[in-house]
């Protein structure tokens, strides 16, 4: 048998298992209640709707469900996303700007893809979204941090990182940003910032990467404008690649991500594609197109951020309640998570097998750093459990926490 270890190819070797993916199999025994996930509430998928619209597909498309499809994308959904655009972003754009993708993690493997050479260096937050480190690190790049704070990436530091990288002649390709209730840490960046984001990635000529799966799953406050739609009202520079997703607003099941950007970017990312899957599922894009055309949507996300707005109160109140001093967290105005960051003193990458003791876990916060700082902190999903089980489990959750304290 051949060596497996010494013959995989470099892309291989360099990826590594997801942090969370193995997290999940230590909190999956009975009795654990885990923030470690990022899972939507599986109580609000939409059961009744999808069983309808299949059977309705079937009767009257189902040639074309069932059927490969373009690679680009279904002309139904397409359709029907670009009235979605144009309803909630205020945006208009053509079919040649969008390449549907199985999910946002493909529309991220497909931005590896185009941009990144090994030895790259890619800006990216810190925290950030564990998925596309692991996507990026697969192609080699080479991370460039740069810090956040209450009101997202910090555009000053961003600035100094693109000039000293431009001085070093490196071949940076793209800064890489979750600016709506950022994954990890809750944190949306305003608008002030994504003004100066776009205005930065003129000046060094350099992508901006905007992946907002959890945009719409808004439950307080007033959202800023897309970064695609401020490029578009002020400098135009089609810099920006904006990554869509239904999985956190409909059903992860379906696997249905959209890529919006230039065309001549979208023509790339095809022919990409057609190496991957050929084209993503038909039979999921007319249920989402339909998902859209139903007024569904409208009906769905309201359900949805008035579920997880409770859920996120509840786990906010229950943390004020039961943490000690020296513990502070983000209050996000939506999406799936929050961010706690223990004394500095502490680490919560040792903590995390007290905490499996009392029956609670959570994810690591030195996972998202790219540097592997940020020991002290951690990752809660409030999506998943049960109001119930939020209060419960913080309150274990601070138990470990004091627990660690005393030991000091």
């Amino acid at each position: 048998m051949i060596d497996i270890a010494k013959n995989i190819a470099a892309a291989p070797r360099r990826t590594k298992a997801s942090v969370i993916r193995e997290l999940l199999k230590i909190t999956n025994k009975p009795g654990i209640i885990s923030f470690a996930g990022g899972l939507p509430d599986p109580e609000l998928f939409p059961y009744d709707f999808v069983a309808d619209a299949v059977k309705n597909i079937m009767a009257k498309q189902g040639r074309v469900a069932l059927q490969y499809g373009p690679t680009d994308g279904l002309p139904e959904f397409k359709e029907e996303f670009i009235k979605f655009l144009q309803k909630h972003e205020g945006l208009t754009v053509k079919p040649a700007n969008i390449i549907v993708t199985t999910a946002s993690q493909q529309a991220l493997d497909l931005v590896g893809r185009l941009f990144i050479d090994a030895s790259d260096p890619v800006l990216v937050e810190m925290p950030s979204y564990m998925g596309g480190l692991q996507v990026f690190k697969s192609y080699g790049a080479d991370f460039v941090g740069v810090k956040m704070d209450e009101d997202g990436i910090m555009t000053d530091n961003l600035e100094e990182r693109l000039n000293w990288l431009r001085t070093q002649d490196e071949h940076y390709k793209f800064l890489y940003l979750v600016p709506d209730f950022q994954n990890p840490s809750g944190v949306t960046l305003s608008e002030e910032r994504r003004r100066k984001v776009i205005e930065l990635s003129e000046k060094y000529n350099i992508a901006v990467i905007e992946d907002s799966p959890y945009r719409q799953v808004r439950f307080e406050g007033v959202a800023p404008k897309m970064i695609y739609r401020l490029d578009k009202e002020t400098r135009n520079t089609d810099n920006i690649i904006s990554l869509f997703t239904f999985s956190k607003t409909f059903a992860p099941g379906l696997r249905i991500g959209v890529i919006l950007a230039h065309e001549q970017i979208i023509k790339k990312m095809e022919i990409l594609k057609q190496s991957l899957d050929l084209c993503s599922s038909s039979l999921n894009q007319l249920i989402a197109a339909e998902f859209l055309r139903s007024g569904y949507f409208e009906k769905h996300i309201a359900r949805v951020n008035t579920v997880y707005k409770t859920k996120k109160d509840t786990m906010l109140n229950a943390l004020a309640e039961h943490m000690p001093e020296g513990v502070t967290w983000t209050k996000p105005e939506g999406g799936l998570f929050l961010w706690v960051k223990l004394p500095e003193s502490m680490s919560a990458d040792d903590m995390f097998e007290d905490a499996i003791k009392e029956n609670v876990a959570y994810v690591i916060g030195s996972a998202f750093h790219c540097d592997g700082s940020g020991k002290n902190t951690m990752r809660l999903n409030f999506s998943y459990a049960t109001p119930a089980e939020i209060a419960e489990g913080i309150k274990r959750l601070a138990t470990a926490v004091k627990k660690r304290l005393v030991a000091k």
